[in-house]
């Protein structure tokens, strides 16, 4: 029980750091610059496009994409999952979003992933757009694909206003989910 306690401190100490550190504080900033987030989000598109080439099928008609390209997921009982994104809108940064979640229960290990959402209408895009902050799950409806899935997806098929794509999973942690995650607008 002992041992529980120090490693949960440890682990609540390491999360409020990272919390705080991705926050930015009162100036809200990022935790790396426009150009390099802006560059990465546009490679990690790319990846997910020849990875799942139906993803480009939707980005044919998104009215921008919101790409989360390296988020960092650790915990061991408590955890953590926090990265920053850009909105992408016929292929430009137009705007830069912080996503962070936190969880509890059983889990232990660390991974890294990407989700881009693909924001199918006007309203959807106002909404991000609009938003000082808003949390996966809460405003519009999402979908979320996987290869096996996104393989019977087409224009005529896709009728909601977010599909969201989990890609390129690396490390040793069960599952990645996005479910609860609150994204935040920052400004480089």
């Amino acid at each position: 029980m002992k041992i529980f306690i120090v490693i949960t401190t440890i682990l609540f100490t390491l999360l409020t750091a990272v919390g705080c550190s991705t926050t930015g504080g009162s100036s809200n900033a990022p935790s790396y610059a426009a150009g390099e987030i802006s560059r990465d989000a546009k490679r990690a598109l790319q990846h997910l496009y020849n990875e799942t080439p139906e993803a480009k099928v939707l980005a044919a008609n998104a009215k921008g994409i919101l790409v989360f390209p390296g988020i960092l997921k650790a915990g061991f009982i408590a955890g953590a999952q926090v990265g920053d994104g850009a909105l992408l809108k016929h292929g430009r940064a137009t705007s830069f979003y912080n996503s962070i979640a936190v969880s509890y229960g059983l889990q232990a290990g660390i991974q890294k992933f990407g989700y881009a959402l693909f924001l199918m209408t006007d309203s959807a895009l106002a909404h991000v757009e609009n938003s000082a902050g808003w949390e996966i799950g809460v405003g519009p409806s999402i979908v979320l694909f996987d290869k096996g899935i996104a393989r019977t997806l087409s224009t005529a098929t896709a009728m909601e206003g977010i599909y969201a794509f989990i890609f390129d999973q690396k490390g040793l942690m069960a599952g990645a989910g996005i479910q609860g995650s609150k994204i935040t607008r920052i400004n480089p």
